[in-house]
C-alpha cells in the first residue's frame, strides 16, 4: 500500500512536535515510514521547517496545493471553519493528502490534532 500524508500546522510549528504526531498517526494505521509517498500540504508551507524535517526524515517529497485546489476537494470528513476564515480552505491535512494520492484514494487516517499539527492518512494503489 502507498500512501500520502497530509499535514497542516502552526507556522513555526516545533519540527519536533510535528513529526511525532505523523509517526503517531502512522502508528496508529499499523504503517511504517517505508509506506509514505510524499508528504502534502497548503502551499503557504514551502518555507515551514517541520515541514521540511518530516520530508528529510522521510526521504520523500513535498507537494505543496494552492488553497483553491484544497477547498475544491470534496473526499474530506472534518472541515473546519475556522481554518476556512484563515486560509481560504476547510481542509488542509485531509484534503492534501487526497490530492496527493489521486482520484481513486480514500482517507485511512482522518484528521489527527495535536496543539501544533493536523495530520491525515490517504492510501492508493498508484503512486501519487
Amino acid at each position: 500500500m502507498i500512501v500520502t500524508i497530509g499535514i497542516g500546522c502552526k507556522r513555526d510549528a516545533a519540527p519536533d512536535a510535528v513529526l511525532e504526531l505523523v509517526h503517531a498517526t502512522l502508528a496508529e494505521a499499523g504503517l511504517s515510514s517505508s509506506a509514505v509517498a510524499c508528504i502534502a500540504t497548503i502551499d503557504r508551507k514551502k518555507d515551514e521547517a517541520a515541514i521540511d524535517r518530516i520530508a528529510a526524515q522521510l526521504g520523500v517529497p513535498v507537494r505543496f496545493f494552492p488553497a483553491d485546489a484544497l477547498a475544491a476537494e470534496t473526499r474530506i470528513m472534518h472541515p473546519s471553519k475556522d481554518v476556512a476564515a484563515m486560509v481560504g480552505t476547510e481542509s488542509i491535512a485531509e484534503a492534501a493528502a487526497l490530492l496527493a494520492a489521486g482520484s481513486g484514494a480514500k482517507l485511512i487516517v482522518p484528521k489527527r490534532k495535536s496543539a501544533q499539527a493536523t495530520c491525515a492518512i490517504a492510501a492508493t494503489g498508484d503512486m501519487p
